[in-house]
């Protein structure tokens, strides 16, 4: 059990090398101008590739823990699927070239330590997607994250229980069905892509044996990584009502985006530790300007002006990020009729 705290650890503290090299210099508030001259002056490689490589240590240690005990292997199995949702969202930046230094590390590390261990499908495609898919067209017809949303049932006139069913989509077995297809397509057609996968599987059993196999591996990236990759999804954008506006990309993505938590410290601290990783709860900031790196997301959202919706609940309370996406979903006449039953 020592090894194990030892090597995650070891993992926390690589990863901070990332972090400490761009707090250098980091004003508390400034245009994107100036933020994106700073982050090209401390653009590098090698802290990236430590930043992931010390996930993956992270994870490795929770493989040798999770054997030692219920509790260990219970902590285990959703710690490994925060620190999968954290690789998701660091590759998120290497979409955008702000990763690394060069387009071709940009290019290998998403692959090689993200994309390809994780089942996940060829960067490029991925690329086309967020870059050209989501990002010009947010929230409207043609986004293809607004087609998956409604593909899980969260279209207007939805059910209460459809609509509550939807919130859990990868933890049902549609949704799980749904992640088992992804991750057949990402695999398929090159031999490295299900090789890689393979290779993680028998470092699992190597580290902690079938535990680690199932709840180091398994149930995270089939069930539970996919769980808070949605429930990030949900809190990017006001998907069914968005205010549409013309102007600044400031302007536009002020109507359409939302800041979860920008009162209750705490949990914005929690949410950017779990679900909201490396920006995520900044993505108001990320959308208005997406070349900028998330270490200078907090600095430039504090330049702009607030986006319209600003909730300090996601899923519980009257202004919460549930409760506005279901009242836009549900018709008037539905909700005056279920005030009155």
């Amino acid at each position: 059990m020592l090894l194990a705290l030892a090597v995650i650890t070891a993992g926390a503290l690589v990863r901070q090398s990332d972090r400490l090299h761009f707090a250098r210099g980091r004003p508390a508030c400034a245009g994107p101008a100036r933020l994106i001259a700073l982050q090209r002056s401390r653009a590098n490689n090698l802290t990236p590739a430590l930043l992931l490589a010390g996930q993956w240590i992270q994870i490795t240690g929770w493989w040798l823990l999770a054997p030692h005990h219920p509790l260990a292997a219970a902590v285990a199995v959703f710690a490994v699927a925060v620190h999968v949702r954290h690789l998701q969202e660091i590759s998120h930046f290497a979409v955008h070239g702000v990763l690394a230094r060069t387009p071709r590390a940009n290019h290998l590390l998403g692959e090689a330590l993200v994309h390809h261990p994780l089942g996940l499908g060829p960067l490029p495609e991925r690329r086309r997607r967020h870059v050209q898919g989501h990002h010009p067209r947010a929230t409207l017809d043609g986004d293809p994250n607004l087609t998956e949303l409604r593909a899980a049932g969260l279209r207007p006139g939805v059910t209460k229980a459809r609509f509550t069913l939807a919130l859990a989509r990868p933890l049902t077995p549609a949704g799980a069905r749904a992640t088992a297809a992804s991750l057949t397509d990402g695999i398929l057609g090159s031999p490295a892509r299900a090789a890689v996968p393979a290779a993680v599987l028998a470092a699992a059993y190597l580290a902690g044996g079938w535990t680690a196999v199932t709840l180091g591996v398994l149930v995270p990236r089939l069930l539970l990584y996919p769980q808070l990759a949605w429930i990030s999804l949900l809190a990017e954008h006001t998907w069914f009502d968005p205010d549409h506006r013309t102007g600044t990309p400031a302007q536009v993505e002020a109507g359409r985006c939302l800041r979860l938590y920008p009162r209750n410290r705490l949990l914005a601290a929690l949410a950017a530790a779990t679900c909201l990783p490396y920006g995520d709860l900044h993505h108001y900031a990320h959308s208005a300007h997406p070349a900028i790196r998330w270490n200078y997301l907090p600095a430039l959202e504090r330049h702009l002006p607030a986006p319209h919706f600003t909730p300090n609940g996601f899923l519980l309370g009257p202004g919460s990020v549930v409760r506005r996406h279901h009242r836009a979903l549900t018709p008037p006449a539905r909700q005056t009729g279920a005030e009155t039953t």
